[in-house]
């Protein structure tokens, strides 16, 4: 299995004077540690860096997914999805990707007590809702508090209740694994096995994170070509291993630039003509494994 997401933290998802935060955002820009920010004041080199991949670089994204007829997750920053609703409409109605949250800005929370991380998740939930039409079921925030992980099911629960939502599907807040796997939730110990539900971890990585040009150490170069073979050598061992699951992180801004994208159309024909790769979201993914390994209290593979 291959899996795509993208970011959409772009254009004041990150960090910016206008919403009122201290400085633009210096961090995974394309001058990279380089790139510094100014205390008080607008950068603007940062700024329309990240503003690229929204005007440019998740559109020149979408038409490739497109030609390749694939759907993907997109890691969505809810403020950011606000401010591009466009974007967020043309994920889903037409282009039938599925919306996972990742945050309602794309800031650091590991401050917040209980309460305002239960109010993170709800409100970003539902920002995402009412600008895309679709309640996010999978979660990755990267930035949480030390709850949150384990919170995540009982908020989306609370939320279920209280809302109708859907309940939590998955979770990709752990980088250990190249498979899904089930983990027990300890507030559920003392429930009957029949209702205990639960959590389906769904693999994330920084390895073939493309966040990788813009961090040390990282691919050693700005050139696509050094990203694709990396890419093609995750996917050899991977393939050859079978039945394990591929994670290729994209930002906008980064593999959006053209050069990149190149680079990136180049692996998708590669992996294309291979047989029995499936390219999805992770939510379908979850949905797969879910019904064909259910949970079972006290194994991480459940199953029958």
């Amino acid at each position: 299995m291959a899996q795509w997401r993208t970011d959409s933290g772009f254009l004041r998802g990150e960090r910016s004077i206008l919403e009122g935060d201290a400085h633009s955002e210096p961090y995974l820009w394309e001058k990279g540690s380089s790139g510094g920010h100014k205390e008080g004041a607008r950068y603007l080199n940062a700024e329309q860096d990240f503003e690229y991949g929204s005007r440019v670089g998740v559109w020149r994204l979408m038409r490739i997914f497109k030609d390749f007829g694939w759907q993907i997750t997109i890691y969505a920053v809810a403020r950011a999805m606000q401010l591009n609703p466009k974007f967020g409409i043309y994920c889903v109605k037409e282009a039938g990707h599925e919306i996972a949250n990742h945050g309602l800005r794309w800031l650091d929370f590991w401050s917040y007590d209980l309460e305002q991380d239960k109010k993170y998740v709800k409100e970003s939930c539902n920002v995402l809702k009412e600008v895309t039409g679709e309640f996010p079921v999978g979660v990755y925030f990267g930035r949480g508090t030390p709850n949150t992980h384990g919170a995540l099911p009982d908020i989306f629960k609370e939320m279920h209740e209280e809302q109708g939502t859907p309940k939590l599907l998955y979770s990709s807040e752990c980088y250990n694994d190249d498979v899904p796997y089930w983990v027990d939730l300890p507030y559920e110990e003392k429930l009957p096995e029949k209702e205990r539900e639960g959590l389906l971890l769904v693999p994330y990585n920084y390895d073939c994170n493309d966040g990788k040009f813009h961090m040390a150490p990282g691919f050693m170069s700005s050139a696509g070509q050094t990203y694709e073979d990396y890419l093609k050598s995750t996917f050899d061992c991977l393939y050859r291993e079978g039945g394990r699951m591929m994670n290729i992180p994209l930002h906008s801004r980064i593999t959006g630039k053209a050069g990149r994208s190149e680079a990136l159309r180049r692996f998708c024909e590669y992996i294309s003509k291979k047989e029995g790769v499936w390219v999805t979201t992770r939510r379908d993914i979850a949905t797969h494994y879910k019904a064909t390994f259910p949970y079972r209290p006290g194994s991480r593979t459940g199953g029958d």
